[in-house]
C-alpha cells in the first residue's frame, strides 16, 4: 500500500513549488483523489481581510476621536482596544452582564507602560479610557452606567457609549431561587479603548 501526500504552493505567479511524500505498504497503492483536487487550488488571498479590518479600525478610531473632540477633553491618542463578553444567565440583570463584559475585556491585560514611564512625556495619570457597550435595545434603559464605570481601577473614563447589540436568548432553565423572572439570558459586548 502506498500513501501519498502532495503539497502545492503558489508563491508567486511565476513560481510553483511541489512537495510529495509517499509510503508503500505491501502491494497496495493508495492515492486519495480528494486531497489532490483540493491541494491544487490556488491559495486564497489572506491579506485582503486583514487590510479591510485595519481600515475598519482606523474608521472606528476616528469616530471615537470625533466623539471625544465634541467634549471638553482633547482627542485621545489610541494605544489599543480590549474586548470582552459578559453574560447574566440568572436574574435578568443587564448591568451584571455589562460589568462582566468589561471585566472580561480588561482581566487578561497588564498596562505597565503607564506606570513605568515607557511612553515619553506621558504619566500614569494621563491614561484615558473610552467604553463602548453593545446592549440589547429593549434593555438599555435598565443599564446602570455608574456601576459599570466602577469596574475600571484606574484611567480617566472619557465616554461610555451604549449601542444596539448584545443578545437576549434562553438559558434553557428557569431557576426561581436565583432570582429568575423567566429563562432569559442577557449577553453584552464591550470594547475598551485605552490611550492617553
Amino acid at each position: 500500500m502506498s500513501i501519498c501526500f502532495r503539497w502545492v504552493s503558489n508563491l508567486s505567479s511565476s513560481t510553483t513549488g511541489t512537495l510529495s511524500t509517499c509510503k508503500t505498504y505491501g502491494s497496495l497503492t493508495l492515492k486519495p483523489p480528494l486531497f489532490s483536487s483540493i491541494l491544487h487550488l490556488p491559495p486564497r488571498p489572506r491579506f485582503r481581510l486583514l487590510i479591510r479590518a485595519t481600515a475598519a479600525m482606523e474608521t472606528d478610531q476616528s469616530a471615537v476621536t470625533r466623539t471625544t473632540a465634541n467634549s471638553s477633553n482633547p482627542p485621545m491618542k489610541l494605544l489599543f482596544v480590549e474586548m470582552g463578553v459578559g453574560y447574566d444567565q440568572h436574574g435578568q440583570d443587564i448591568t451584571s452582564a455589562a460589568i462582566r463584559a468589561c471585566r472580561d475585556a480588561i482581566s487578561s491585560n497588564s498596562i505597565p507602560a503607564f506606570r513605568r514611564g515607557s511612553i515619553p512625556g506621558v504619566s500614569f495619570e494621563q491614561m484615558k479610557l473610552q467604553i463602548k457597550l453593545g446592549v440589547p435595545h429593549s434593555l438599555q434603559h435598565s443599564l446602570d452606567i455608574e456601576r459599570v464605570k466602577s469596574v475600571f481601577p484606574y484611567g480617566n473614563i472619557l465616554n461610555v457609549e451604549v449601542v444596539d447589540g448584545g443578545l437576549v436568548c434562553s438559558s434553557g432553565v428557569y431557576v426561581e431561587e436565583m432570582g429568575d423572572k423567566n429563562d432569559d439570558c442577557y449577553i453584552v459586548n464591550a470594547a475598551v479603548y485605552v490611550g492617553y
